[in-house]
């Protein structure tokens, strides 16, 4: 065993050593906050969109000027609660904000829509809803919440909230030849609104250069379709009471059943964590994939420059195959640390990226023991499965051109658990996602896509054992593939020489060996 481990060292050293070990060490956590932060960053360098409205109808511009402004208020409400509930920085939001977050931090979510209009259009009569120790609070708030919203940049208010309408749109003056400011790009777009939107759509027009970006387009048409449904019904003697009646739907209230056979309320880290393993089982795509190639690659090479010659010196082929296979792994769990720490730190910092609450921490997600121990045991068996394989083909090749035709079959036995990976998450106890856990290439990756099931104790098991079957008899024939391939030069062998080798009780086949 001590030689074996001293090519398995020497492997880890000499990967150490290249600069493809750290692009791997570094590269995932760049993705990571490339795939995470770009959009964040992208959609704040985006300028914010001018727009100019020609109202036909004298009133519905207004309306929706005023719906938008309420609507960007909730948000900002809630933002000012979660920090207050949370402890974050409510020093850092604007006075008027500070001073009513104690208030605001126990609102329901009736009373926050409350607050919300008596602050955005200085009504007092939404506030009567409020309790007797927030409401005169916010009204003593409306002046000067109005007087901040009005002078407010778009950058001060997404420094508040990142979802504000009033950080990305900004309507401005009809004035001038509005084409013509649109061909100018002084205009991102204008509306046309006909002389009564309540009766039809005649006369209702979205002028525009860039039609590519309807964001637009779409905050503005759903915002003047509910002033104008609320028209509409008022028209037709309908009360909003009656017309929410009318419209509210049937909703089911999500449950799930513990494993004692209780039922348990559902929330979104519950949801979270059914899609949890889908994440893990990219990452441990990717790991098996990039490891197990760096492997054939360093076999390939240290049989091209005939090193592999001098280590077989003093080790036998045996001991140098089961030396390289440790080394890489050792290699690879090394950069699945950092890759799994990167994750978790990702994911502990996403919520306030993307613009989700505060409150909401999805680290126990990606540190859940079950699915780190989950994840680290099938990486060690899909790897050594897929390590015995591929060192075999890097054995009896020369040239990395000369191993694609052989990892053809290998590359699709990968694939297919990943094309298979949404129908599996979305039915982890399915017959065909069990089908698939019993095949030893894919089951790795189906049994870790199913841990949100998850499988019986027993499947877990089986499944394990003919995996661990499958390796050996992998190890075995591969052992005596490398034996000969990696000291054979010139002309790789056929597919049907490959296999004599292995039915041969020698591993060696006369005429061959080189």
């Amino acid at each position: 065993m001590r030689k074996p481990l001293l090519v398995a060292q020497r492997e880890i050293v000499e990967s150490m050593k290249t600069k493809g070990f750290w692009i791997g060490i570094l590269l995932f956590p760049v993705i990571i906050v490339l795939s995470i932060g770009a959009p964040v960053l992208l959609a704040r360098a985006k300028s914010v969109r001018t727009y100019a409205v020609v109202d036909s109808s004298s009133w519905l511009a207004d309306a929706v000027q005023r719906q938008s402004g309420i609507a960007d208020t909730r948000r900002i409400l809630l933002e000012t609660a979660n920090r207050q509930l949370t402890g974050g920085n409510v020093a850092s939001l604007p006075p008027v904000l500070a001073r009513i977050a104690p208030h605001v931090g126990a609102f329901t979510p009736s009373q926050l829509d409350s607050a919300a209009r008596t602050l955005a259009t200085g009504d007092a009569a939404p506030a009567a809803a409020l309790p007797d120790s927030a409401r005169n609070p916010v009204l003593d708030a409306r002046e000067e919440y109005r007087a901040w919203w009005d002078t407010a940049t778009a950058s001060t208010i997404r420094g508040v909230h990142q979802a504000p309408a009033r950080g990305k749109y900004r309507r401005v003056n009809a004035t001038g030849d509005l084409n013509k400011r649109v061909a100018d790009e002084e205009l991102f777009a204008y509306f046309v609104i006909g002389r009564d939107p309540v009766a039809d759509n005649r006369g209702m027009a979205y002028v525009a250069k860039n039609l590519a970006d309807d964001a637009l387009r779409n905050w503005y048409s759903e915002i003047a379709t509910d002033v104008v449904r609320q028209r509409r019904l008022t028209q037709e003697g309908i009360s909003p009471r009656t017309a929410a009646w009318l419209s509210d739907e049937v909703r089911f209230t999500e449950r799930t059943v513990s494993a004692s056979g209780e039922q348990t309320a559902v929330g979104l880290k519950d949801k979270l964590r059914q899609n949890a393993p889908v994440v893990f089982v990219y990452l441990l795509w990717i790991s098996i994939f990039s490891i197990t190639q760096g492997l054939l690659t360093s076999t390939i090479e240290e049989k091209s420059t005939r090193i592999s010659e001098v280590l077989l010196s003093s080790v036998s082929p045996v001991q140098l195959m089961a030396g390289k296979i440790l080394g890489v792994a050792g290699t690879g769990l090394t950069m699945i640390v950092t890759w799994v720490l990167t994750a978790t730190i990702a994911v502990k910092y996403m919520p306030k990226l993307m613009g989700a609450p505060a409150s909401l921490d999805l680290t126990p997600i990606m540190s859940d023991p079950a699915l780190l121990a989950s994840f680290v045991i099938y990486f060690l068996l899909g790897y050594m499965l897929y390590a015995a394989i591929l060192i075999g083909i890097g054995s009896v090749v020369n040239t990395i051109q000369e191993a694609q035709a052989l990892m053809m079959p290998v590359m699709m036995m990968l694939m297919l658990p990943l094309l298979a990976m949404i129908p599996i998450g979305q039915d982890p106890n399915g017959t065909f996602a069990k089908v698939m856990s019993y095949i030893p290439p894919f089951t790795p990756f189906v049994m870790m896509n199913r841990a949100a099931g998850p499988p019986a104790l027993w499947e877990y098991v089986v499944t394990t054992f003919l995996l661990v079957a499958a390796i050996a008899g992998t190890l075995w024939a591969s052992a005596k593939i490398f034996r000969i391939g990696i000291l054979m030069t010139g002309k790789p062998p056929k597919v049907r020489e490959i296999w004599q080798w292995v039915r041969t009780p020698t591993g060696v086949v006369p005429g061959r060996q080189e």
